[in-house]
């Protein structure tokens, strides 16, 4: 059923490799925030809840 579906992705991916894109997109992300972003004064936890978000559709959809 699960190889049916397709998604977003350009790759043919499991739930696992969905999960490991997630978090390596967080870090990225996370590293683009503290370099970038935290010193004109946002918080870090706002760059946390996008990478949840973004997990939550890319383990979902992708």
């Amino acid at each position: 059923m699960d190889k049916d579906r397709r998604g977003f992705l350009p790759i043919e991916t499991n739930w696992f490799d969905r999960l490991f894109i997630s978090i390596v997109l967080w870090v990225a992300l996370s590293l683009f925030w503290l370099r970038f972003i935290e010193p004109l004064g946002l918080s870090i936890w706002i760059s946390v809840a996008i990478s949840v978000a973004l997990a939550i559709i890319i383990v979902k959809r992708g």
